[in-house]
């Protein structure tokens, strides 16, 4: 009973090792890159493992993809999971005392243990070649880098081809023309030579035509001949036979018979010579003819060879016309790419330099207003610091003449009101456009019947350079000079007169 307890412990904790239950080091984030690597059936859940930082860029997603291709699978994993722990369960109930399930755990811990120890070296072997992958990774930027410097030396060679391309255009519209012009003077020349061809074969036809003509009259002459000696061969050869048969029956007449025979013998003969004279006449004529007739086969013999030398050279001529028609297209073809991509450069780079003209003008109008402002800046610091030591000044004695005693104030109460000061007279207008700023003025100027006396006359004027950029307008900026103004001290009045 203890020995299948441990086995079923055996077999359902062999699922449980990246629970909470396994050591630390198998919850690293290379867990599945290990069990993807060497087909462990580690089945942790996403809530127990967790996810760690920069979890994306590491190698173990591939282990991932490969352990866990769809949510069918994992849906399977969970239920096998559920009933190995239902499995484990049953094995520890199945033993007696708690003695013997504490030793089973013990055992399989140590098992557990020695797993683990095993995957913490496979994992260290795992980190080194997750190292080599990330040398090969900035090998591979490097190539990247390298690649982007020859993409900017190819588009420079681009160029260079598109120049070289251009020079090619016109070199070889040149050469076409030329090629044109020579083709029309070969095509002009061959029209000739065949005109003239066609008219020596039409004479030569003509001619032998008349030559054969007379072959054949002269072969009917000779048959002629021939047929009229047979017929009188055939006479004589009668005649022959008929002087046999009569020879016996006209020995009497044989004398006057031999002489008619001598007679018609020279007739015969003289016939015969006259007819062997007109035979090899004949046949001298005949061979003449024959040699006539050689010679103008050898003749028209020379002139079909040449008729095909020229047909040969004119289907090469043909050829390589063919050859550089094909070559003309191509580069024709070509050619028009090119320029298709350099129309797209063309626009590209007309883009960009009219991005660079309109960054470039507002580069100069910021300048320029930049170097307004900057103006404007350093004459407000100017004013500014004019003021400033106008206030020191006026706070100066305002001082000393608070510190003056009272006695001497007693005797300058009581001189005449045209011996004071006269107080610096603020319009209603002049408030109103300053807004709620110089209310506070013009409150003090409203209980200026009381009049104080002649030093102090002067403390309210002197408290309006308290606060010398409030006082310039409400609603100035940095864009547009305020109004002028007609009632402030000497230093705002000069701030004005710069411009400001």
């Amino acid at each position: 009973m203890e020995a299948t307890g441990v086995c079923e412990l055996d077999v359902a904790t062999r699922r449980i090792v990246g629970g909470s239950d396994s050591p630390p080091d198998l919850d690293s984030p290379c867990q599945e890159e290990v069990a993807a690597a060497f087909g462990l059936g580690l089945c942790c859940a996403e809530e127990e493992r967790g996810e760690t930082p920069g979890r994306e860029d590491s190698p173990s997603d591939l282990g991932e993809t490969e352990l866990d291709p769809g949510g069918d699978l994992k849906s399977g994993e969970d239920k096998a999971f559920g009933k190995e722990v239902v499995l484990l369960m049953q094995a520890l109930n199945s033993l007696a005392t708690p003695e013997e399930k504490l030793a089973a755990l013990c055992k399989k811990y140590a098992d557990l243990l020695e797993e683990s120890r095993c995957q913490q070296k496979r994992l260290k072997v795992v980190q080194k070649k997750q190292s080599q992958i990330v040398k090969e990774k900035i090998h591979l930027q490097g190539e990247h880098s390298k690649a982007i410097l020859a993409r900017s030396k190819l588009e420079s060679l681009c160029r260079e081809l598109q120049r070289h391309n251009k020079t090619l255009k016109d070199e070889n519209a040149q050469r076409s023309r030329e090629y044109e012009e020579q083709r029309k003077e070969a095509m002009l020349h061959f029209q000739m030579t065949l005109s003239d061809i066609e008219v020596q074969m039409e004479q030569h036809s003509s001619h032998n035509t008349k030559l054969r003509q007379e072959n054949m009259d002269l072969a009917e002459k000779l048959k002629k001949l021939i047929e009229q000696y047979e017929l009188r061969e055939e006479h004589i050869d009668k005649v022959f036979k008929h002087k046999e048969l009569q020879q016996q029956l006209m020995d009497a007449k044989l004398q006057r018979i031999t002489e008619m025979m001598r007679e018609v013998e020279d007739k015969q003969q003289r016939e015969r010579d006259f007819l062997l004279q007109d035979a090899t006449e004949s046949r001298r004529k005949c061979e003449l003819m024959k040699e006539q007739e050689t010679q103008l086969k050898q003749q028209l013999s020379l002139y079909m060879d040449k008729f095909e030398e020229f047909q040969s050279t004119l289907a090469k001529s043909n050829e390589v016309f063919t050859t550089f028609r094909q070559e003309m297209e191509k580069m024709t073809k070509k050619i028009k790419k090119l320029e298709k991509e350099t129309t797209q450069w063309r626009s590209k780079w007309e883009s960009n330099n009219q991005a660079l003209l309109q960054m470039a003008e507002e580069k100069t109008l910021r300048d320029g207003h930049f170097k307004a402002l900057q103006g404007k800046l350093e004459l407000l610091e100017r004013l500014c610091r004019a003021l400033q030591k106008e206030r020191n000044d006026l706070n100066n004695q305002l001082s000393l003449l608070q510190e003056t005693p009272e006695t001497t104030q007693a005797p300058e109460t009581t001189q005449a009101p045209e011996a004071l000061p006269r107080e610096p007279f603020v319009s209603e207008e002049a408030d109103e456009e300053e807004g709620g700023g110089r209310g506070r003025h013009r409150g003090w100027r409203g209980r200026a019947s009381t009049r104080l006396p002649g030093p102090l006359n002067w403390t309210p004027r002197r408290l309006l350079l308290t606060q010398p950029l409030l006082l310039l307008h409400p609603a100035a900026s940095l864009h547009s000079p305020p109004p002028p103004r007609t009632d402030l001290p000497l230093g705002l009045c000069v701030g004005e007169g710069l411009g400001l």
